[in-house]
């Protein structure tokens, strides 16, 4: 088992394509239903969905399930969505995920209206929010996990059948873990600008609760490990602080969250972009807003570390052009990656990346070929001439391998 498990970086992978797509859905002059595959995408995050499905769930063969998690710890945990084929709820991942979906849905609104997918992406952050908020009901408590994962992958069963213990993980401010809080209060934060607009208490409700959990989070400093050897936080936490603290800023353009990220927050020059490691991320992001010198220079970095035809390229590809940083979880890193590179796009002509050594800047051309590039791989376009993606595309995974028996299940989506 890797430092976060390969079912872990499955649910990553599948999750990263979806974000990937909506970035590029509306992309012409292809011959990829990137429609199709956004569409699935969704169907394949909502086949996670933990607790009482609602009356409009378009997964048929999935059920009401784990409607008492939360109860070993007297709280109503019920809700979320469950790692990939496991069972078990982590809050980092899951908070993540609701993060980078918001971003996406901030960014990519009417292109996700047109692709008849916007209010189930909203659907898809907010089953994911509801949850947190349940989390986060008890002052300067967090709950960030249900489910035992040792005893979890013993057991084959679907969640509707499972009779493995639910457990329940939370940090606080006698037992902290930073990036988690942060993390969650990035995810609240983004979403309340997601339902700013359409219904404003519930906006209201998240970011006041991200405002609660980012103090948390650093006013009682502390790695969060409980979820190790699965997802354990390799890179610290100040990642999760400069991340939550510009999604903070962005929400609200309340002064202390801008002080705080030109006087406080601590940030790096990096290469990736993933659930464990959010410094580009916020760099990105905090370029709508400000055009700080050093956040620039960190975000040019982060892109001429990824295009290949960079001179500065740190991260190299396969022969069939796929980026790959190491084993195990090059496709969540490719559309991390990807989603950011997109990001930067938005920008204006003059924030664009330069590689000093050719003294050529890196367009948007550039970088939306880079991008399209790696979503492509994933769904079709590659040396093999196969789809990675379950139930999309030219022969796609039908079963899994003997290895990972519980990824069965997935193969029902394409029905």
């Amino acid at each position: 088992m890797g430092s976060h498990g390969d079912k872990g970086r499955r649910n990553v992978v599948i999750r990263a394509i979806l974000l990937g797509l909506i970035s590029i859905v509306c992309v012409n002059g292809t011959i990829i239903n990137y429609k199709e595959a956004l569409t699935k995408s969704l169907i394949f995050l909502e086949a996670q969905r933990s607790g009482k499905l609602p009356p409009n769930n378009r997964v048929p063969w999935r059920g009401d399930s784990a409607l008492d998690d939360g109860k070993l710890a007297n709280v109503d945990l019920a809700g979320g969505y469950y790692d990939a084929g496991d069972n078990v709820k982590y809050g980092l991942p899951m908070a993540f995920t609701i993060t980078t979906l918001a971003w996406s849905t901030i960014n990519y609104e009417k292109e996700l209206h047109a692709a008849g997918e916007l209010e189930n992406t909203r659907a898809a952050i907010r089953w994911g929010t509801d949850y947190l908020l349940k989390c986060a009901s008890r002052e300067n408590h967090l709950y960030v996990q249900v489910g035992d994962p040792n005893a979890d992958h013993k057991c084959w069963a679907r969640p509707e059948n499972m009779q493995t213990p639910r457990t329940v993980l939370e940090i606080s401010d006698k037992d902290p873990g930073t990036e988690i809080a942060a993390e969650t209060a990035a995810a609240l934060a983004a979403s309340s600008i997601v339902f700013r607009h359409i219904d404003h208490m519930y906006s209201r409700q998240l970011l006041n609760k991200a405002k609660l959990l980012f103090k948390l989070a650093k006013s009682h400093k502390g790695t969060y490990d409980g979820a190790c050897p699965f997802y354990c936080s390799n890179s610290g936490y100040n990642d999760e602080l400069l991340w939550a603290a510009t999604w903070l800023y962005k929400a609200t353009r309340i002064e202390v969250y801008l002080s705080y990220l030109k006087f406080e927050a601590i940030s790096a020059y990096v290469a990736e972009f993933s659930w464990d490691l959010k410094y580009a991320g916020a760099q990105i992001l905090i370029l709508e807003a400000q055009k700080d010198l050093i956040y620039k220079q960190q975000a040019d970095s982060f892109i001429c570390s990824n295009i290949p035809e960079s001179q500065y390229h740190q991260v190299f590809t396969t022969p069939g052009g796929l980026i790959h940083l190491r084993d195990g979880s090059e496709h969540s890193i490719c559309h991390g990656d990807s989603l950011l590179v997109l990001g930067l796009r938005r920008h204006s002509p003059e924030t664009q990346p330069k590689d000093h050594l050719r003294k050529q800047t890196i367009d948007s051309t550039n970088l939306m070929a880079f991008a399209k590039k790696q979503i492509d791989y994933i769904l079709g376009h590659n040396p093999k001439g196969r789809s990675y993606m379950v139930g999309f595309g030219p022969n796609p995974p039908m079963q899994a391998t003997t290895e990972e028996p519980r990824f069965q299940w997935l193969k029902a989506t394409s029905h």
